[in-house]
């Protein structure tokens, strides 16, 4: 599967998408990386003086990376309308901020893909390799043929 293709079955609109290209994916885990655009909608309201990414924000950008693109990857099912997707958990700690216009790398390291649960660690590096946050997160992945 061609990682534009992983992108394109992702199932969130343009403005909720946290996801702009694919560096790696393996059975193992994916790289990827997104940047915060200053005219992103959250920007406007979190905190008006020094607009900063909320943390469910940088959550919400991990597990698209590491547990969605990785799940579509490892599922490699073309039909995704019958992909069911849903995050179970989530354990983050956030070190640094993101601020507007910062690009953000993912990397996602599979720790389990079994009873249709994937759990992962992942990692968000800024652009100058500082560590965002890290954390361990887990959703179900699944086909629904019915």
């Amino acid at each position: 599967m061609e990682y534009k293709e992983i992108i394109d079955q992702l199932p969130y609109g343009p403005e909720f998408r946290f996801v702009d290209r694919l560096h790696r994916v393996t059975e193992d885990g994916v790289v990827g990386e997104f940047t915060f655009l200053e005219d992103m909608y959250f920007f406007k309201g979190h905190f008006k003086q020094r607009p900063v990414t909320p943390g469910v924000i940088l959550t919400e950008c991990c597990a698209q990376i590491g547990l969605v693109c990785l799940g579509l990857y490892v599922l490699n099912e073309s039909d995704t309308s019958i992909i069911k997707l849903g995050l179970s958990s989530s354990e983050m700690e956030f070190l640094l901020p993101v601020f507007p216009n910062e690009t953000v790398m993912v990397t996602s390291k599979k720790i389990y893909f079994r009873f249709q649960k994937l759990k992962c660690e992942v990692r968000m590096h800024n652009s100058k390799g500082e560590l965002v946050c890290k954390g361990v997160l887990a959703g179900m992945i699944k086909l629904d043929k019915a």
